[in-house]
């Protein structure tokens, strides 16, 4: 059984060990809170009836099956923080989710005292992780939760405990909290200092895929065998980099969801840089894993639906797919940058990086709607072109909500041809596959369908109007709101 305890939602599956067959899943919708400053917070009660109710459900579709249920898979949501208590593991305060944005300041003040170079060395990011400003901000508003008898966990942690009675942290979670040192691949005291509390205030870290026994709590609460071997927690995105593995011997796994992400592999002796990556050990061997988020994600193409496209969102689904098979990109020279989330670079201060440039009296909603989809694709194979022609990936798997989009898939097929371009058919349960890889390599891997390659007259105009998109955004920004690229080179070389 794979669980995947994501931001929006949690997710349970189960899969034939041989087979790799799903035989039933359950989800539930996870609604969050917001507050003034940013505030995004999800009620710790909420996750754990969701959770509760997704497993009977699971159970009662499985009926005598269930019993044979061989072990627990556990991914979820890296970068959110609770406090809790260490014995009981209840938690004392809501789960502050990745995405908040009340400890902005406090994450400022605390990258003004330190040099640049000290988080390329520590983690190999040009970015101070968000937990640790989250960590200072949480001492300052709630000074009495921080003491010996509490830890600072994230959800997979805490969901885990909840299962086993074990505390264990992945390095992705760890990375983002700030106790994490990526360049010597364990948790270290010296970033986390930062913070004020000692490196003791978080878990240990998960050793390769070791399990831990179902706990008679836990086996009570799913109607399982206390001692069911329970692996985890993983990180998401690196769930989501197992479910790929054995499609091809170096994959570069895409997950078009909330945030599109690429995860891919490197040995440790290659140097690699993007300023947003997160870097963890490789969860198949030597190496590191490079988890790379885009900022840009499925809340632009959300936007582009719901403005170009008069239905609710399911129809609107059904009617994009029309307007792509009467044309599969914009007019020439629309070009749509999908930088929704990120800051203003022409107006300090103000939100969204977004634009679309080009627009006449002739635009139509339809042609907006292809720009949108085609600069979102435009951006992903803008962050990894050095990547797909280095020759350390050998495909491109494709997998999460966005992937459903035929033309999703052949702009991007397009983009990277001759990279063979591969579709996850199940996507949307790759991040709770990959959480079974301990138990069934097999069972891990997403069945994939592969992308047929444009026809050399598309690809000339996907081409072309992604050199079109390059040169507005250089045009337009001297520094673009998505970040850079991911590059080859030693990022101690680089100019703060």
């Amino acid at each position: 059984m794979g669980i995947d305890l994501g931001t929006t939602a949690l997710k349970v599956s189960a899969f034939g060990a041989r087979s790799g067959r799903p035989l039933g899943q359950a989800s539930r919708r996870l609604t969050h809170r917001t507050s003034p400053g940013g505030g995004r917070e999800q009620a710790c009660a909420s996750v754990d009836r969701a959770f509760g109710s997704a497993a009977r459900e699971l159970r009662e579709r499985l009926g005598s099956a269930w019993r044979r249920v061989d072990g627990i898979g556990l991914a979820a949501q890296g970068g959110s923080s609770i406090i809790a208590d260490r014995a009981s593991g209840k938690a004392l305060t809501p789960m502050v989710l990745w995405n908040d944005q009340r400890a902005q300041s406090h994450l400022a003040d605390m990258v003004s005292q330190t040099k640049p170079t000290y988080w390329r060395r520590h983690v190999l990011s040009e970015h101070a992780p968000h937990g640790l400003g989250r960590l200072v901000w949480l001492q300052e508003t709630q000074p009495g939760l921080f003491d010996a008898d509490h830890i600072h966990v994230g959800a997979g942690e805490y969901l885990f405990f909840k299962l086993t009675g074990v505390w264990r942290q992945d390095a992705g979670n760890a990375l983002q909290a700030g106790s994490y040192n990526a360049a010597k691949k364990r948790l270290d005291r010296h970033p986390f200092a930062k913070s004020g509390l000692p490196l003791s205030f978080v878990a240990p870290l998960r050793r390769g895929h070791e399990t831990a026994p179902l706990s008679s709590r836990g086996a009570r609460r799913l109607g399982l065998a206390e001692g069911l071997p329970v692996a985890g927690p993983y990180i998401d995105q690196e769930a989501g980099y197992l479910s790929a593995v054995g499609v091809s011997s170096r994959p570069l796994q895409c997950s078009l969801g909330t945030a599109w992400v690429g995860n891919f592999v490197l040995p440790d002796d290659t140097s690699g840089w993007s300023p947003c990556q997160l870097v963890i050990p490789s969860p198949v061997g030597a190496g590191r894993l490079v988890i790379l988020p885009l900022m840009a994600g499925n809340l632009t193409w959300d936007w582009g639906l719901a403005t170009c496209v008069d239905a609710d969102h399911a129809a609107a689904l059904e009617r994009a797919s029309g307007v792509f098979r009467e044309s599969l990109l914009p007019p020439e020279g629309l070009v749509a940058l999908p930088w929704f989330t990120q800051g203003n670079p022409l107006c300090a201060g103000a939100h969204g990086g977004g634009a679309i440039f080009g627009m006449s009296a002739q635009t139509t909603r339809d042609d907006m709607l292809r720009a949108v989809a085609a600069g979102m694709a435009y951006e992903l194979a803008r962050v990894f072109a050095a990547v797909k022609g280095s020759g350390r990936v050998d495909s491109l798997v494709l997998g999460g909500g966005a992937s459903r989009g035929w033309f999703f898939r052949r702009l991007i097929a397009g983009l990277f041809a001759p990279l063979p371009v591969l579709w996850q058919r199940d996507g949307d349960l790759a991040a709770a596959r990959g959480a079974v890889f301990a138990f069934s390599t097999r069972a891990a891997r997403a069945s994939t369908r592969a992308v047929p390659t444009p026809d050399r007259a598309t690809r000339a105009r996907i081409d072309a109007g992604f050199r079109r998109y390059c040169e507005t955004l250089m045009k337009l920004f001297a520094s673009p709101p998505g970040g850079e690229a991911f590059r080859f080179g030693n990022p101690q070389r680089r100019r703060p």
